[in-house]
């Protein structure tokens, strides 16, 4: 992946599109941190279909994804009944 500075990567905004749609994902800096990344629209949404699955894929999943916090059954305090006068 090549790294532009932001000043480059808007003053050629075709060639860094270009690059991206014909080398793969290009990295914007700023300040010299990364800041961004350009990709191709076709890998954007692989990337975000891979991320998130759909509600089918959760509920046919094998295995759980994710802890739930589930308290124990049958241990509940249960508070005394209060007077009312």
């Amino acid at each position: 992946m090549k790294s532009w500075p932001v000043q480059d990567a808007k003053a050629r905004f075709s060639e860094f599109l270009k690059a991206s749609l014909t080398e793969g994902p290009q990295i914007v800096t700023l300040r010299g941190v990364e800041a961004a990344v350009l990709v191709p629209m076709q890998e954007w949404r692989s990337l975000r279909e891979r991320a998130r699955p759909s509600l089918k894929t959760l509920l046919l999943a094998p295995e759980a994804r994710g802890d739930l916090n589930i308290p124990a059954r049958g241990r509940l305090r249960r508070r005394a009944p209060r007077n009312i006068d």
